[in-house]
C-alpha cells in the first residue's frame, strides 16, 4: 500500500508544468504507480483548465484571419518516416527482472552496468544529463545503505519491494524527499528485496560506522 506521496503544492506545481526537471521526473514515476495522486493530478488540471476557459471567455474574440491560418496549420500532412522506439519496459539484474513504471522506461537506454557496493547492495548509474546525480539501487535482503545524512536532497522512489530506513517502513510506489535535516539508515528485510530509483543533488555524509573515513572522498563519487 502506497503511504508516501509528492505534496499537495509540488503536485499542483507538476500539474501547471512549473516543477524543475528532476522534481518532474520523480512525481511523474510515482504518479505511474499511484491511483492516488493520478486522480488528484486530473482534478488538479480540471480546475486549471476550468480557470483558464474562464479568462478567456473574458477576452475579445479573436479575429478570422487568425483561425484560418490556424486551419491551414492544422490541415497539413502529419509526416511519420522513423519506425517506433523499442523502449524497455524492466530492469534485469542476476536474473531477476523488474518491471518499471512507464517514467522510467526510457531511461533504461541510458542505465550503465550493475555494481556490487558493499554487503548485499547493488547500484546501476543513470545519465540523466544535468538533472541530478541518478541511481537504481537494489538491496537484497538483510542488504542496506550505511546510515546517513544529506548534503542536499535525495528523492527516492520505491519501484519494487520494501524497505525501512529507522524513520519509517516504505511499500512499492512509496515517495520520500531527504535533505540535512534527516539522518537514516535504509536497509531491507523483504524476502525479495528492494529496488529503488533515486536522485541527489549532493553527496551523502556517512555519520556512523567505518563509512565515515569515506566522508572526505564522496565527491570523487559524485560526478
Amino acid at each position: 500500500m502506497i503511504s508516501f506521496h509528492p505534496n499537495f503544492p509540488d503536485l499542483q506545481a507538476f500539474s501547471a508544468g512549473n516543477c524543475e526537471p528532476a522534481m518532474a521526473l520523480m512525481i511523474s514515476a510515482h504518479v505511474d504507480m499511484c491511483p492516488q495522486c493520478q486522480q488528484d493530478c486530473i482534478e488538479i488540471q480540471a480546475e486549471m483548465a476550468d480557470e483558464l476557459f474562464t479568462q478567456r471567455s473574458s477576452t475579445p474574440p479573436l479575429d478570422s484571419q487568425y483561425y484560418a491560418m490556424l486551419s491551414k496549420i492544422t490541415d497539413l500532412p502529419v509526416s511519420n518516416t522513423t519506425a517506433p522506439e523499442v523502449i524497455n519496459t524492466s530492469i534485469e539484474l542476476d536474473g531477476k527482472f523488474f518491471e518499471l513504471p512507464r517514467t522510467l522506461r526510457r531511461h533504461v537506454k541510458n542505465t550503465g552496468n550493475w555494481s556490487r557496493l558493499v554487503g548485499k547492495l547493488w547500484q546501476a548509474p543513470v545519465d540523466l544529463g544535468d538533472i541530478g546525480k541518478a541511481n537504481f539501487m537494489y538491496m537484497e535482503k538483510g542488504g542496506r545503505v550505511p546510515e546517513h545524512t544529506h548534503k542536499g536532497t535525495e528523492m527516492t522512489l520505491v519501484v519494487d519491494g520494501q524497505y525501512g530506513d529507522g524513520i519509517a517502513k516504505y511499500d512499492c510506489g512509496d515517495f520520500t524527499i531527504m535533505n540535512n535535516t534527516h539522518n537514516h539508515l535504509p536497509h531491507s528485510e523483504a524476502d525479495d528485496g528492494c529496488l529503488v530509483f533515486t536522485i541527489v543533488d549532493q553527496p551523502l555524509h556517512f555519520t556512523a560506522g567505518i563509512a565515515r573515513l569515506l566522508n572526505p572522498f564522496s565527491h570523487l563519487f559524485f560526478k
